[in-house]
C-alpha cells in the first residue's frame, strides 16, 4: 500500500495478482502458451533444480516454442544487492522479452528487482527501497515464476527481498509493479525439498496467511484466501513434512493462497523482525517466522483478538472465549514447530546472549522502519520491539 506523508499505511481499494496462474502436475508445459516472444532470460540459484531435471524441461519448452534462450544462474539464498546489478547487466547485454525465474523465494526475488534495473537502468538501489515507489514495467519483458518451494509465494505477490551485507539489513521492496504476469505452480517440484526445509518454508505460509487476517489492510477479498490457506496447512504441513506426496502438492497451492492474501492484506511484525533477524543471526527466514508468530500473536491480541479467535475456530481449535481461543492458537503454533523439529526459541537455535545484547537496539530499530511494521494491528515503538524479541529470544509469553 502507498504511504502517507506521516508514514502511515494508507489504505487502498485494489486486489491485484497474476493474468495466469497454471498449477498442477507437469504445469511447466504451459509455458508453451508463451506465443509473440522472442528472447527468454531463465533465472535460477544453485543446482537443485537443474539436478531435478526442472531448469531443462523448461529451458526446452520455450525452445521447442521458437524462443531463444539464456540463463542465469547462480542466484545465492539471500540475493545480495550486487547480484541483482550483475543479472540486469546480463539482461541488457541479452535484451530478453521474456523473464523466467525458477527456484525459491530466492531467484524469484533476485529477478523481480532485476527486472526493475533492466528496464531502468539509470535508477539506484535507493531509489526503488521504499515501497511503492518503483516505475512502471513491462515495457521491455514480461515476468513468470515458477517456485520450486512451498512458502514465499514470490509468485504471486508484490515484493522481494534482497539484501544489503554492507548493512546486514534486508530490504523487502514493495510495488504492485513487480507481481509477476504468469505463475506456474508445478506440483512435482517441491516433491524434491528436504525436510528442514519443507518445515521452514511451511511455517513462512503459515505465518503469511496469519499476519494477513489480521493487518490493516485486509478486504473481503483477502480474508477467505487467508483462512483457506490456514486450514489447508493445518491439514498438509505435518504429511508434506514426512514426505507425502499428496500433501506436498496440497501445500504448494496453499501457499500460493497465502501469497494472494498477503500481497494485497500486508503482513506486521513477525515479518518485520524475521527480516532483520535473520541476517543478523544466520537463521533462515521460515525459521525466524516460527520463532517469532506465537509471540507476535501474544502482542497483537490487545487489540485484534477476535480476529485470532476466529483463526482458532476456523482451524477445530477448543475454547469458549475469544481469549480462549487465542491461547489456543498460540499453543498449536507451538505443537506445530515441536512436529517440525523447529525448536521454539531463539537461544534454543544457538543465538548466544552476547550477540544478540550486542544487536537488539539495531534490530528494534531497524524493524520499527521495516515496511511490514506500518500493517501491523497494533502500534508498536523501538522498546516494545525489543521487548517482544526478548521474549521470542527466550522462549516467553508476551503480556503486555
Amino acid at each position: 500500500m502507498p504511504e502517507t506523508a506521516e508514514g502511515s499505511c494508507s489504505i487502498m481499494s485494489r486486489f491485484t495478482l497474476p493474468r495466469d496462474i497454471y498449477y498442477g502436475e507437469n504445469a511447466i508445459g504451459e509455458l508453451k502458451n508463451l506465443k509473440g516472444y522472442k528472447r527468454a532470460i531463465i533465472v535460477t540459484g544453485g543446482s537443485s533444480m537443474k539436478k531435478g531435471g526442472f531448469l531443462q524441461k523448461v529451458e526446452a519448452v520455450l525452445k521447442e516454442n521458437g524462443l531463444q534462450v539464456e540463463l542465469f544462474e547462480g542466484v545465492e539464498p539471500d540475493p545480495s544487492i550486487e547480484t541483482v546489478f550483475r543479472g540486469a547487466e546480463a539482461m541488457r547485454k541479452f535484451e530478453p522479452d521474456v523473464i523466467v525465474a525458477i527456484g525459491g523465494g530466492s531467484p524469484i526475488d533476485a529477478a523481480k528487482a532485476m527486472w526493475v534495473f533492466y528496464e531502468y537502468p539509470e535508477k539506484t538501489f535507493d531509489d526503488i527501497k521504499d515501497p511503492f515507489t518503483m516505475p512502471k514495467l513491462r515495457t521491455k519483458a514480461i515476468f513468470v515464476a515458477i517456485p520450486s518451494t512451498s512458502g514465499t509465494a514470490s509468485e504471486v505477490t508484490a515484493f522481494s527481498v534482497i539484501t544489503d551485507y554492507s548493512t546486514n539489513i534486508k530490504y523487502p521492496l514493495a510495488d504492485f509493479e513487480i507481481t509477476p504476469d504468469i505463475a506456474i505452480l508445478d506440483t512435482d517440484i517441491p516433491q524434491t525439498m528436504p525436510e528442514k526445509l519443507t518445515a521452514h518454508t511451511g511455517m513462512d505460509a503459515l505465518t503469511h496467511a496469519i499476519e494477513a487476517y489480521v493487518a490493516t489492510a485486509r478486504s473481503d477479498f483477502s480474508d477467505p484466501l487467508a483462512l483457506k490457506a490456514i486450514s489447508d496447512i493445518y491439514d498438509c504441513l505435518v504429511d508434506s513434512y514426512h514426505g507425502d506426496k499428496e500433501a506436498r502438492g496440497k501445500m504448494h497451492i496453499a501457499q500460493c493462497l497465502a501469497g494472494m492474501a498477503f500481497s494485497n492484506a500486508l503482513l506486521g511484525i513477525a515479518h518485520s523482525l524475521a527480516h532483520k533477524t535473520g541476517a543478523v543471526f544466520d537463521i533462515p527466514h521460515g525459521c525466524c517466522n516460527a520463532i517469532l508468530l506465537p509471540s507476535v500473536i501474544q502482542y497483537n491480541s490487545r487489540v485484534c483478538m477476535d480476529r485470532y479467535a476466529d483463526i482458532a475456530k476456523a482451524i477445530g481449535l477448543p475454547g469458549a472465549t475469544d481469549k480462549q481461543l487465542t491461547d489456543a492458537l498460540v499453543e498449536s503454533i507451538k505443537e506445530l514447530n515441536r512436529k517440525l523439529d523447529i525448536k521454539q526459541s531463539y537461544k534454543e537455535n544457538g543465538v548466544s546472549e552476547e550477540l544478540i545484547n550486542q544487536n537488539i537496539e539495531k534490530i528494534a530499530e531497524n524493524a520499527v522502519k521495516d515496511p511490514c511494521t506500518a500493517s501491523n494491528p497494533r502500534e508498536i515503538d523501538v522498546e516494545n520491539m525489543k521487548k517482544v524479541l526478548l521474549c521470542a529470544y527466550n522462549g516467553e509469553d508476551v503480556t503486555f
